[in-house]
């Protein structure tokens, strides 16, 4: 599955096109490794994705080509959530 639409359908970002922007600035990585929107997840990876001041670490547990509101958040499993500072000017 592509990694904008993963991110998508588990909720972790609202929509594909944000999911989409993200990726392609260069804030996610899979496995520790840089990672563009159309690269493929697989269950077992491992995603670090950083919002603004925060970084989030999670590994997917299933894929799903659709979800309700409630499955969502059995697509992965929060390893870490850390605040960065954001003094960089």
């Amino acid at each position: 599955m592509r990694l904008d639409k993963f991110l998508k359908i588990s909720r972790i970002i609202k929509r594909r096109s944000v999911a989409k922007e993200v990726a392609d600035k260069g804030r996610i990585q899979i496995n520790g490794k840089l990672a563009k929107s159309s690269s493929d997840v697989k269950v077992g990876d491992e995603l670090k994705v950083q919002f603004g001041n925060k970084i989030l670490a999670v590994k997917i547990t299933e894929l799903h080509e659709s979800t309700k509101k409630e499955d969502a958040a059995k697509m992965y499993t929060i390893l870490s959530e850390e605040r960065v500072n954001s003094s960089e000017n």
